[in-house]
């Protein structure tokens, strides 16, 4: 092993504090901060610190080396980037404002990039020009910018973040699926070196487009994103993603729809007391717009609607609650008692379980009126069947039919299959082999670098403080001088020995720091081995400590260094 430089804490650019940011939510913000590794810059911007810049440098390495290993090559792009390509995939819009925009002194527009698809395709489509070029990955690990609204948790949502994204470039739609498995199974292998709790889930494609999607999500109280988990089955899912197969019922026996007075009953809950049912019973209707045109939304009286998988399934159009002004202008849409029974010029998409044969209590589209045995299929058709319900713990696994679980998750990765959305935009061809161009297909795959430090911290920290997993940790072992001059002169020998045999140390050598706080600061910064040099130094005794287990033993000099190198 190359020697590593011993870190004296003496000379250390970064301050440890007792109490927690006030405007920190979470613990990783906390803890961060706390323990010396980022400092706030501006809202959303954060500074890494020496101890932090090398947890984010070992999380890049065991990045770079599962990518390495699949055969992906690195390179590394602009930032700033000009706004015609972007423009090319409708992507300069549909990012809305959380692109970054900007002009040059010329008046150019140009961004800051939040991800690289459009680049990298302009890249090998400069590149390779026969179908024996490819397949192809490239990957960079490089800075990304979004000008997030709400700026918060620290590192977990920032404006700005490093990011691995990696794009594959195939001829054929299984070359894809190829390229597609070797990431998923790179990115088992990273996040396990990482020391992650992750599960692999489901997820829709979103503003990125392509077909299949799956999410890489760590478990944790801090997390943003909500995600379906079968206790029962290996089914995972982001709840936006889970999907249920429309199941048609036999309506023979329903009898004909007929209106019922329902004075006083614009909700689903005053509709449900008046009747004495269920709201299971009862079909509601959302109205929204679809880039201005209305659109209807129905989902059992019981549920509610999810947007995000409402917008996800119109993307990318912009969708919007209908207004007080919108009612005006459409006499037809009686506020609190639309039906989908007779609606004119409306599309009505459903959920699965609105399925055809179902029988509901729904509106009758006239004030203080609603109806009852409204058939699906028979007495309203549905234009597109998608699920929008808001996921709910209990509800049946879409694989095995056991309760499902919800927990929250902070998204460390992505992966997805692109298709040919940006190679039919940049027009990106290739001479197949049959002598004729090809469409180049691909994928697009990234891993949230800073969010994975932000991540360890949340699943691994305890009441002390971080701990880190030994791969990403700023030092392999803590080296503790207690205080006086024999302990401190002790404590520097063996950080230099253990120094000599390859192992990364961070010595605590302060002068004029208690004893009392320089444990505190073991703990709270979390290197996953602590040695002290204290009341045994003229020994030659020093004590190891475990940061995990808490586990400690007394080891001579040699004896701790033999242990520290095996």
């Amino acid at each position: 092993m190359a020697n590593a430089p011993v870190q004296r804490m003496s000379q250390l650019m970064a301050k440890t504090l007792r109490d927690d940011p006030a405007d920190a939510e979470v613990l990783s913000h906390k803890l961060l901060v706390r323990a010396g590794y980022v400092r706030r810059t501006a809202a959303g911007i954060w500074t890494w610190l020496p101890l932090g810049k090398k947890v984010l440098a070992n999380v890049e390495r065991i990045v770079r080396e599962e990518m390495d290993a699949i055969g992906a090559q690195e390179v590394l792009l602009p930032a700033l980037l000009p706004r015609e390509p972007y423009e090319a995939t409708g992507r300069w819009d549909e990012y809305g404002p959380e692109l970054f925009r900007l002009q040059d002194r010329k008046g150019g527009d140009y961004l800051l990039g939040p991800t690289h698809e459009e680049i990298f395709t302009l890249l090998v489509k400069d590149q390779a020009s026969s179908y024996k070029d490819l397949p192809v990955i490239l990957y960079q690990i490089q800075t990304k910018f979004r000008d997030e609204a709400r700026p918060r948790a620290g590192i977990l949502r920032g404006r700005e973040f490093l990011m691995k994204d990696s794009y594959s470039f195939d001829v054929e739609d299984e070359g894809l699926a190829r390229s597609y498995a070797l990431h998923r199974q790179a990115y088992q292998k990273v996040f396990e070196r990482l020391g992650l709790d992750y599960r692999i889930c489901a997820a829709t494609a979103g503003a990125m487009g392509g077909s299949k999607s799956e999410e890489f999500l760590a478990p944790a109280e801090a997390g943003e994103d909500t995600f379906a988990d079968c206790p029962n089955c290996d089914f995972a899912a982001n709840t936006e993603a889970v999907a249920y197969e429309l199941q048609p019922v036999d309506a023979s026996g329903v009898p004909a729809a007929e209106d019922i007075p329902t004075p006083d009953t614009p909700t689903i809950e005053t509709l449900a007391a008046q009747l004495g049912v269920p709201a299971s019973a009862t079909l509601k209707n959302l109205l929204v717009k679809v880039d201005g045109e209305i659109v209807a939304v129905g989902v059992p009286g019981d549920r509610e609607v999810d947007m995000g998988k409402v917008e996800a399934h119109f993307a990318p159009a912009t969708v919007e609650l209908v207004t007080e002004a919108d009612f005006v202008a459409r006499p037809d849409l009686v506020r609190g008692y639309v039906g989908p029974q007779g609606l004119d010029k409306v599309t009505y998409i459903a959920d699965p379980r609105v399925a055809p044969g179902t029988a509901w209590i729904t509106g009758a589209n006239k004030a203080g009126t609603h109806a009852k045995n409204v058939v699906a299929g028979r007495d309203f058709e549905v234009d597109a069947y998608v699920d929008v319900v808001v996921v709910r713990e209990g509800d049946p696994c879409p694989k095995c039919g056991t309760g499902l679980k919800l927990d929250r998750a902070i998204e460390i990765g992505h992966i997805f299959q692109l298709g040919r959305k940006y190679t039919d935009a940049l027009k990106l061809d290739v001479l197949g082999q049959n002598g004729k161009p090809a469409r180049v297909t691909m994928g697009s795959y990234g891993i949230g670098v800073s969010r994975a430090v932000a991540a360890l911290a949340e699943q691994t920290a305890d009441d002390k403080g971080l701990c880190w997993p030994e791969e990403v940790a700023p030092a392999d072992v803590h080296v503790v001088a207690a205080g006086k001059a024999l302990q401190t002169e002790l404590a520097l020998d063996v950080s230099e020995k253990l120094s000599a045999a390859g192992v990364r140390v961070l010595v605590d050598d302060r002068a004029g720091v208690s004893p009392g706080v320089k444990f505190t600061d073991s703990e709270l910064i979390g290197v996953p081995r602590i040695l002290v040099a204290g009341r045994r130094a003229a020994e030659g005794v020093v004590e190891l400590k475990d940061r995990r287990t808490g586990e400690r033993e007394e080891l001579t000099v040699d004896e701790a260094v033999a242990r520290l190198t095996a």
